[in-house]
């Protein structure tokens, strides 16, 4: 299990992973003032070894995911979507993942060809801006943990467009 903190005194939108011994095992450097939203996942040594950046070629809002320098997936939002958000993480070849629940209170699940292989939840803290990420043995936890980390950024960036929007009318 994950525990992902943001660090509230710090300027800019970086983040703490920690394992349950709450021992850091990536950084994440939040560039989200940037014109595409990036955020730099780093490991314990600081080395990058991942990244997610919004893209702006897409019609609906995009994310891709880069490991170890390589492009790895593209998360974007499903367009109909009754009762419950839900995110589609294209990775290549047929084992899309997707991301389904309740994802402003950071409460959902990850899954593979209907199978369950991440939990997302705020529910047991009440520590700010801290949730568990929960992974199944055997899946690659650092594409779930950008991913998790793609939707933060879009829940982010689709919160100020709104802010923004109702600010101008």
């Amino acid at each position: 299990m994950y525990l992902i903190r943001e660090r509230i005194f710090d300027i800019g939108n970086d983040f703490d992973i920690t394992d349950e011994s709450g021992r850091r095992v990536y950084h994440v450097d939040g560039k989200v003032l940037t014109l595409r939203d990036r955020l730099v996942i780093e490991d314990a040594q600081g080395r990058e070894v991942a990244s997610v950046h919004r893209r702006l070629v897409a019609l609906r809002r995009t994310y891709a995911i880069s490991i170890g320098g390589e492009k790895a997936a593209d998360m974007r939002k499903k367009l109909i979507t009754p009762f419950r958000d839900r995110y589609t993480v294209d990775v290549p070849g047929p084992d899309d993942l997707e991301l389904r629940g309740d994802l402003l209170d950071h409460e959902y699940t990850v899954e593979r060809g209907g199978r369950t292989v991440a939990t997302v939840s705020k529910r047991w803290f009440t520590i700010r801006d801290t949730y568990a990420v929960d992974v199944a043995e055997g899946e690659d936890h650092l594409l779930i943990l950008a991913s998790v980390l793609a939707l933060d950024l879009a829940q982010s960036r689709a919160e100020k467009e709104r802010e923004e929007k109702e600010r101008n009318d």
